[in-house]
Protein backbone atom coordinates (compact mmCIF):
# COMPACT_ATOMS: atom_id res chain seq x y z
CA UNK A 1 0.00 0.00 0.00
CA UNK A 2 1.45 3.27 -1.14
CA UNK A 3 1.45 6.32 1.36
CA UNK A 4 -1.52 7.99 -0.23
CA UNK A 5 -3.49 4.94 0.45
CA UNK A 6 -2.20 4.69 3.52
CA UNK A 7 -3.61 8.15 4.22
CA UNK A 8 -6.89 7.47 3.12
CA UNK A 9 -7.51 4.99 4.89
CA UNK A 10 -6.52 6.09 8.15
CA UNK A 11 -8.66 9.29 7.65
CA UNK A 12 -11.63 6.91 6.90
CA UNK A 13 -11.06 4.93 9.80
CA UNK A 14 -11.18 8.30 11.78
CA UNK A 15 -14.50 9.43 10.59
CA UNK A 16 -15.91 6.21 11.23
CA UNK A 17 -15.33 6.32 14.97
CA UNK A 18 -15.84 10.15 15.33
CA UNK A 19 -19.08 9.23 13.93
CA UNK A 20 -19.37 5.59 16.17
CA UNK A 21 -18.41 8.03 19.23
CA UNK A 22 -21.09 10.71 18.30
CA UNK A 23 -24.06 7.91 18.16
CA UNK A 24 -23.15 6.61 21.63
CA UNK A 25 -22.93 9.92 22.69
CA UNK A 26 -26.52 10.99 21.63
CA UNK A 27 -27.82 7.69 22.48
CA UNK A 28 -26.68 8.20 26.22
CA UNK A 29 -27.90 11.93 25.92
CA UNK A 30 -31.46 12.20 27.66
CA UNK A 31 -33.86 13.36 24.59
CA UNK A 32 -34.94 16.62 23.82
CA UNK A 33 -38.54 17.59 25.72
CA UNK A 34 -41.61 17.05 22.77
CA UNK A 35 -42.97 20.04 22.11
CA UNK A 36 -46.04 21.33 23.83
CA UNK A 37 -49.16 20.56 21.45
CA UNK A 38 -51.17 23.69 19.97
CA UNK A 39 -54.43 23.84 21.91
CA UNK A 40 -57.03 23.25 19.25
CA UNK A 41 -59.29 25.75 18.61
CA UNK A 42 -63.00 24.42 18.96
CA UNK A 43 -65.32 25.96 16.23
CA UNK A 44 -68.69 26.57 17.37
CA UNK A 45 -71.41 24.32 16.41
CA UNK A 46 -73.95 24.88 14.11
CA UNK A 47 -77.07 26.31 15.58
CA UNK A 48 -80.14 26.05 13.34
CA UNK A 49 -82.60 28.43 12.59
CA UNK A 50 -85.58 26.56 13.43
CA UNK A 51 -83.78 25.61 17.33
CA UNK A 52 -86.18 26.72 20.01
CA UNK A 53 -85.49 30.22 20.87
CA UNK A 54 -85.27 31.61 17.53
CA UNK A 55 -87.88 34.13 16.66
CA UNK A 56 -90.01 33.07 13.34
CA UNK A 57 -87.71 34.16 10.44
CA UNK A 58 -88.64 34.95 6.71
CA UNK A 59 -86.36 33.62 4.27
CA UNK A 60 -85.84 36.40 1.82
CA UNK A 61 -85.54 35.53 -1.98
CA UNK A 62 -87.29 32.27 -1.68
CA UNK A 63 -90.91 31.42 -2.42
CA UNK A 64 -93.00 29.45 0.63
CA UNK A 65 -93.43 26.69 -1.89
CA UNK A 66 -90.11 25.96 -2.70
CA UNK A 67 -88.96 22.50 -0.92
CA UNK A 68 -86.22 21.71 1.16
CA UNK A 69 -84.65 22.93 4.58
CA UNK A 70 -85.17 27.38 5.29
CA UNK A 71 -82.59 29.16 2.98
CA UNK A 72 -82.24 32.73 0.99
CA UNK A 73 -81.48 33.46 -2.23
CA UNK A 74 -77.60 34.29 -3.28
CA UNK A 75 -76.97 37.89 -3.35
CA UNK A 76 -80.66 38.57 -1.92
CA UNK A 77 -81.18 41.21 1.40
CA UNK A 78 -84.29 42.04 3.06
CA UNK A 79 -86.40 44.67 1.94
CA UNK A 80 -85.29 48.27 3.23
CA UNK A 81 -88.69 49.14 4.17
CA UNK A 82 -89.22 45.80 6.40
CA UNK A 83 -88.91 44.93 9.55
CA UNK A 84 -88.93 41.93 11.88
CA UNK A 85 -86.67 39.03 11.63
CA UNK A 86 -85.58 37.60 8.39
CA UNK A 87 -83.28 34.62 6.90
CA UNK A 88 -80.34 35.02 4.30
CA UNK A 89 -77.24 32.48 2.98
CA UNK A 90 -76.33 29.84 2.76
CA UNK A 91 -74.58 31.58 -0.51
CA UNK A 92 -73.38 35.42 -0.83
CA UNK A 93 -72.46 37.22 -3.30
CA UNK A 94 -70.57 40.62 -2.52
CA UNK A 95 -72.98 43.71 -3.07
CA UNK A 96 -72.01 46.23 -6.10
CA UNK A 97 -72.06 49.10 -4.03
CA UNK A 98 -68.40 48.03 -3.35
CA UNK A 99 -66.95 49.03 -6.93
CA UNK A 100 -65.65 52.47 -6.74
CA UNK A 101 -67.37 55.14 -8.41
CA UNK A 102 -66.18 58.10 -10.78
CA UNK A 103 -63.47 59.91 -9.13
CA UNK A 104 -65.98 62.99 -9.20
CA UNK A 105 -68.07 61.21 -6.90
CA UNK A 106 -65.76 59.80 -3.85
CA UNK A 107 -65.53 61.14 -0.59
CA UNK A 108 -61.74 62.04 0.64
CA UNK A 109 -60.03 59.98 3.88
CA UNK A 110 -58.23 61.76 6.26
CA UNK A 111 -57.07 60.42 9.52
CA UNK A 112 -55.04 61.30 12.63
CA UNK A 113 -54.09 60.00 15.86
CA UNK A 114 -54.77 60.32 19.24
CA UNK A 115 -52.17 59.13 22.47
CA UNK A 116 -53.98 57.94 25.90
CA UNK A 117 -51.39 61.11 27.37
CA UNK A 118 -53.85 63.64 26.35
CA UNK A 119 -57.37 61.34 27.05
CA UNK A 120 -58.92 62.56 30.56
CA UNK A 121 -61.27 60.08 30.09
CA UNK A 122 -59.21 56.66 28.99
CA UNK A 123 -55.56 56.81 29.98
CA UNK A 124 -55.10 53.26 29.02
CA UNK A 125 -54.88 49.79 30.77
CA UNK A 126 -54.26 46.45 30.50
CA UNK A 127 -54.81 43.30 32.08
CA UNK A 128 -51.63 41.52 31.04
CA UNK A 129 -49.14 41.76 34.26
CA UNK A 130 -45.72 42.21 33.41
CA UNK A 131 -43.55 39.18 32.57
CA UNK A 132 -46.75 37.42 31.44
CA UNK A 133 -47.48 36.09 28.34
CA UNK A 134 -49.95 38.13 25.48
CA UNK A 135 -52.25 35.50 25.70
CA UNK A 136 -52.66 35.62 29.48
CA UNK A 137 -56.18 34.83 30.92
CA UNK A 138 -57.32 36.30 34.53
CA UNK A 139 -57.95 33.55 36.98
CA UNK A 140 -61.49 35.72 38.03
CA UNK A 141 -63.57 37.16 35.28
CA UNK A 142 -65.61 39.09 37.49
CA UNK A 143 -62.54 40.54 39.25
CA UNK A 144 -60.22 42.08 36.96
CA UNK A 145 -56.91 43.74 38.19
CA UNK A 146 -56.07 46.39 35.69
CA UNK A 147 -52.66 48.01 34.73
CA UNK A 148 -51.89 51.26 33.34
CA UNK A 149 -50.95 50.96 29.95
CA UNK A 150 -50.37 54.03 27.71
CA UNK A 151 -51.96 53.50 23.69
CA UNK A 152 -51.98 55.31 20.30
CA UNK A 153 -55.42 55.31 18.60
CA UNK A 154 -56.00 56.09 15.11
CA UNK A 155 -59.21 58.25 13.73
CA UNK A 156 -59.88 57.61 10.10
CA UNK A 157 -62.76 60.22 8.78
CA UNK A 158 -64.67 59.83 5.33
CA UNK A 159 -65.70 63.13 4.06
CA UNK A 160 -68.25 63.00 1.74
CA UNK A 161 -67.59 64.30 -2.03
CA UNK A 162 -69.46 67.92 -2.18
CA UNK A 163 -69.10 69.39 1.38
CA UNK A 164 -68.80 72.49 2.06
CA UNK A 165 -67.15 73.00 5.17
CA UNK A 166 -68.76 74.57 8.47
CA UNK A 167 -72.41 73.14 7.47
CA UNK A 168 -73.93 70.65 9.90
CA UNK A 169 -73.80 67.09 8.49
CA UNK A 170 -75.34 63.43 9.95
CA UNK A 171 -72.42 61.26 11.03
CA UNK A 172 -71.73 57.56 11.60
CA UNK A 173 -69.25 56.32 14.26
CA UNK A 174 -67.70 53.21 13.60
CA UNK A 175 -65.94 51.42 15.83
CA UNK A 176 -62.61 49.38 15.44
CA UNK A 177 -61.41 51.67 12.69
CA UNK A 178 -60.99 52.17 9.78
CA UNK A 179 -63.55 49.97 7.87
CA UNK A 180 -62.18 49.39 4.43
CA UNK A 181 -65.57 49.26 2.86
CA UNK A 182 -67.64 51.66 4.45
CA UNK A 183 -66.40 54.58 2.55
CA UNK A 184 -67.21 52.71 -1.06
CA UNK A 185 -70.70 52.34 0.51
CA UNK A 186 -71.02 55.59 1.36
CA UNK A 187 -69.53 56.83 -1.94
CA UNK A 188 -72.56 54.87 -3.75
CA UNK A 189 -75.40 55.54 -1.54
CA UNK A 190 -74.94 59.10 -1.06
CA UNK A 191 -74.22 59.69 -4.73
CA UNK A 192 -77.44 57.92 -5.84
CA UNK A 193 -79.44 59.77 -3.00
CA UNK A 194 -80.01 56.34 -0.85
CA UNK A 195 -79.32 58.07 2.36
CA UNK A 196 -77.64 61.19 3.41
CA UNK A 197 -74.54 62.58 2.80
CA UNK A 198 -72.82 62.13 6.23
CA UNK A 199 -69.48 62.20 7.55
CA UNK A 200 -68.28 58.62 8.44
CA UNK A 201 -65.55 58.46 11.74
CA UNK A 202 -64.00 54.86 12.67
CA UNK A 203 -62.31 55.22 15.11
CA UNK A 204 -59.72 52.41 16.54
CA UNK A 205 -59.75 51.23 19.93
CA UNK A 206 -57.30 50.88 22.47
CA UNK A 207 -55.94 47.73 22.83
CA UNK A 208 -56.75 44.11 23.98
CA UNK A 209 -59.97 42.49 24.26
CA UNK A 210 -62.51 41.55 26.78
CA UNK A 211 -62.81 42.10 30.64
CA UNK A 212 -59.50 44.00 31.77
CA UNK A 213 -58.51 45.29 28.58
CA UNK A 214 -58.67 48.55 27.29
CA UNK A 215 -61.03 48.11 24.27
CA UNK A 216 -63.07 45.52 26.81
CA UNK A 217 -63.15 48.95 28.96
CA UNK A 218 -64.54 51.08 26.13
CA UNK A 219 -66.71 49.10 24.15
CA UNK A 220 -68.22 46.29 27.38
CA UNK A 221 -68.79 48.60 29.55
CA UNK A 222 -72.66 49.10 30.42
CA UNK A 223 -72.45 53.46 30.80
CA UNK A 224 -72.50 56.41 28.63
CA UNK A 225 -68.74 56.37 29.25
CA UNK A 226 -67.57 55.87 25.75
CA UNK A 227 -70.01 58.31 23.80
CA UNK A 228 -69.09 60.65 26.61
CA UNK A 229 -65.52 60.16 25.26
CA UNK A 230 -66.35 60.34 21.55
CA UNK A 231 -68.60 63.46 22.44
CA UNK A 232 -65.68 65.23 24.02
CA UNK A 233 -62.28 64.09 22.83
CA UNK A 234 -62.97 62.61 18.77
CA UNK A 235 -65.62 64.61 17.35
CA UNK A 236 -64.01 68.03 18.68
CA UNK A 237 -60.61 67.23 17.10
CA UNK A 238 -62.38 66.11 13.57
CA UNK A 239 -64.18 69.14 13.53
CA UNK A 240 -61.23 71.23 13.98
CA UNK A 241 -58.75 69.35 11.49
CA UNK A 242 -61.27 69.10 8.54
CA UNK A 243 -63.52 71.83 9.15
CA UNK A 244 -66.57 69.46 9.98
CA UNK A 245 -70.35 70.72 11.84
CA UNK A 246 -70.98 67.08 13.29
CA UNK A 247 -75.46 67.31 13.39
CA UNK A 248 -76.20 67.84 17.46
CA UNK A 249 -79.67 66.03 16.24
CA UNK A 250 -79.58 62.24 17.54
CA UNK A 251 -81.96 61.55 14.23
CA UNK A 252 -78.82 62.33 12.03
CA UNK A 253 -76.38 60.07 13.94
CA UNK A 254 -76.02 56.48 13.64
CA UNK A 255 -73.44 53.96 15.46
CA UNK A 256 -72.19 50.93 14.31
CA UNK A 257 -69.97 47.97 15.13
CA UNK A 258 -69.14 44.38 15.49
CA UNK A 259 -68.71 42.18 17.94
CA UNK A 260 -68.20 44.00 21.14
CA UNK A 261 -67.80 47.15 18.54
CA UNK A 262 -71.36 46.15 18.47
CA UNK A 263 -72.91 46.28 21.55
CA UNK A 264 -70.96 49.40 21.97
CA UNK A 265 -72.81 51.15 19.30
CA UNK A 266 -76.09 49.93 20.98
CA UNK A 267 -74.39 51.31 24.31
CA UNK A 268 -74.11 54.71 22.79
CA UNK A 269 -78.27 54.90 21.72
CA UNK A 270 -79.67 53.36 25.10
CA UNK A 271 -77.43 55.86 27.65
CA UNK A 272 -77.33 58.51 25.02
CA UNK A 273 -80.51 58.72 23.37
CA UNK A 274 -80.10 62.28 22.80
CA UNK A 275 -77.31 61.98 20.79
CA UNK A 276 -78.10 58.49 18.92
CA UNK A 277 -80.76 57.36 17.31
CA UNK A 278 -79.57 54.50 14.79
CA UNK A 279 -77.71 51.43 15.50
CA UNK A 280 -76.14 48.58 13.11
CA UNK A 281 -74.47 45.70 14.65
CA UNK A 282 -72.66 42.64 12.96
CA UNK A 283 -72.09 39.64 15.62
CA UNK A 284 -73.30 42.08 18.40
CA UNK A 285 -71.86 40.92 21.77
CA UNK A 286 -75.12 40.88 23.25
CA UNK A 287 -73.84 38.65 25.88
CA UNK A 288 -72.09 38.92 29.82
CA UNK A 289 -68.62 40.32 28.94
CA UNK A 290 -68.91 43.79 31.16
CA UNK A 291 -65.34 45.15 31.36
CA UNK A 292 -65.75 46.37 34.44
CA UNK A 293 -67.93 44.27 36.48
CA UNK A 294 -71.23 46.34 37.35
CA UNK A 295 -73.45 45.59 40.53
CA UNK A 296 -76.17 47.57 38.64
CA UNK A 297 -76.00 45.50 35.31
CA UNK A 298 -73.83 42.30 36.43
CA UNK A 299 -74.75 40.45 33.56
CA UNK A 300 -73.16 43.00 31.16
CA UNK A 301 -74.84 43.20 27.53
CA UNK A 302 -76.95 39.61 28.63
CA UNK A 303 -78.93 42.91 30.45
CA UNK A 304 -80.39 44.31 27.54
CA UNK A 305 -82.97 41.79 26.47
CA UNK A 306 -82.60 40.13 30.34
CA UNK A 307 -84.09 43.38 32.12
CA UNK A 308 -83.20 46.70 30.28
CA UNK A 309 -85.11 46.42 26.99
CA UNK A 310 -88.37 44.25 28.75
CA UNK A 311 -88.24 46.44 31.65
CA UNK A 312 -88.20 49.96 30.42
CA UNK A 313 -89.85 52.55 28.57
CA UNK A 314 -89.44 51.81 24.59
CA UNK A 315 -86.04 54.59 23.38
CA UNK A 316 -85.97 56.32 19.85
CA UNK A 317 -83.43 53.48 18.93
CA UNK A 318 -83.55 52.10 15.16
CA UNK A 319 -81.80 49.05 15.44
CA UNK A 320 -80.09 46.91 12.29
CA UNK A 321 -78.70 43.53 13.35
CA UNK A 322 -76.60 40.48 12.33
CA UNK A 323 -75.93 37.20 13.85
CA UNK A 324 -74.69 33.82 12.33
CA UNK A 325 -75.08 30.17 12.74
CA UNK A 326 -72.32 30.09 13.56
CA UNK A 327 -71.15 32.85 15.71
CA UNK A 328 -69.85 32.49 18.99
CA UNK A 329 -70.27 29.98 21.83
CA UNK A 330 -67.53 30.78 24.23
CA UNK A 331 -68.60 29.48 27.81
CA UNK A 332 -65.33 30.62 29.27
CA UNK A 333 -64.26 30.28 32.65
CA UNK A 334 -67.41 31.39 33.89
CA UNK A 335 -69.88 28.81 32.97
CA UNK A 336 -73.01 30.92 33.02
CA UNK A 337 -75.15 29.84 30.15
CA UNK A 338 -74.98 33.94 28.88
CA UNK A 339 -71.95 33.51 26.52
CA UNK A 340 -74.06 32.35 23.78
CA UNK A 341 -74.04 35.35 21.12
CA UNK A 342 -76.61 33.72 18.55
CA UNK A 343 -79.09 32.95 21.36
CA UNK A 344 -78.49 36.49 22.96
CA UNK A 345 -79.11 38.21 19.16
CA UNK A 346 -81.86 35.78 19.19
CA UNK A 347 -83.17 37.10 22.35
CA UNK A 348 -82.54 40.96 21.76
CA UNK A 349 -84.96 40.24 18.13
CA UNK A 350 -87.54 38.67 20.71
CA UNK A 351 -87.44 41.63 23.24
CA UNK A 352 -87.43 44.66 20.49
CA UNK A 353 -90.31 42.72 18.87
CA UNK A 354 -92.15 42.92 22.13
CA UNK A 355 -91.28 46.20 22.89
CA UNK A 356 -92.29 47.51 19.70
CA UNK A 357 -89.30 48.98 18.48
CA UNK A 358 -88.51 49.98 14.46
CA UNK A 359 -85.60 46.77 13.71
CA UNK A 360 -84.30 44.77 11.44
CA UNK A 361 -83.15 41.23 12.57
CA UNK A 362 -80.74 39.35 9.55
CA UNK A 363 -80.10 35.31 10.71
CA UNK A 364 -77.13 34.57 8.27
CA UNK A 365 -76.85 30.42 7.22
CA UNK A 366 -72.93 29.19 6.76
CA UNK A 367 -71.97 32.36 8.60
CA UNK A 368 -69.32 32.80 11.52
CA UNK A 369 -68.68 35.73 13.67
CA UNK A 370 -68.26 39.13 11.94
CA UNK A 371 -68.70 37.24 8.60
CA UNK A 372 -66.75 39.40 6.30
CA UNK A 373 -69.15 37.73 3.12
CA UNK A 374 -71.65 38.32 5.04
CA UNK A 375 -70.96 42.18 5.34
CA UNK A 376 -69.87 42.57 1.61
CA UNK A 377 -73.29 41.60 1.18
CA UNK A 378 -75.02 42.83 3.11
CA UNK A 379 -74.31 46.81 4.32
CA UNK A 380 -75.25 48.43 1.89
CA UNK A 381 -78.74 47.06 2.61
CA UNK A 382 -77.66 47.43 6.14
CA UNK A 383 -77.19 51.44 5.61
CA UNK A 384 -79.86 52.04 3.63
CA UNK A 385 -82.55 50.42 6.34
CA UNK A 386 -80.89 52.51 8.86
CA UNK A 387 -81.41 55.51 7.44
CA UNK A 388 -84.82 54.81 5.96
CA UNK A 389 -87.04 57.63 6.69
CA UNK A 390 -84.79 60.14 7.99
CA UNK A 391 -86.14 63.37 7.45
CA UNK A 392 -83.02 66.41 7.75
CA UNK A 393 -84.18 69.18 10.07
CA UNK A 394 -83.86 73.06 9.40
CA UNK A 395 -80.26 74.18 10.59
Amino acid sequence: MNQLSLTRSLSSLSIFLFALTLQCHCADAPAEPAAAPKPVRTLPPTRSPLAPGTPALTPVGVSPAEAGAPHGAPGQNPPIDAEGNFLIGPDYLPAPELTPVVASARGKIESFVMSSEDSKIYPGITKIPAGSPPNYVPPDLTQVPTYLKPYKRTVTVYIPAGYTSGTPIPVIVAQDGPDKNLPLVLDSLIAQHRVPAMVAVMIQNGGGDAQGSQRGLEYDTMSGRYADFVEAEVFPLVEKNYGISISRDPDARAAMGTSSGGVAAFTMAWYHPELYHRVLTYSGTYVNQASPFNPDTPHGGWEYHEHLIPESPVKPIRLWMQVGDRDLLNPNSLRDGMHDWVEANNRMATVLKAKGYHYQYVYCLNSGHGDPKVKAQTLPQALEWLWHGYVPKPN
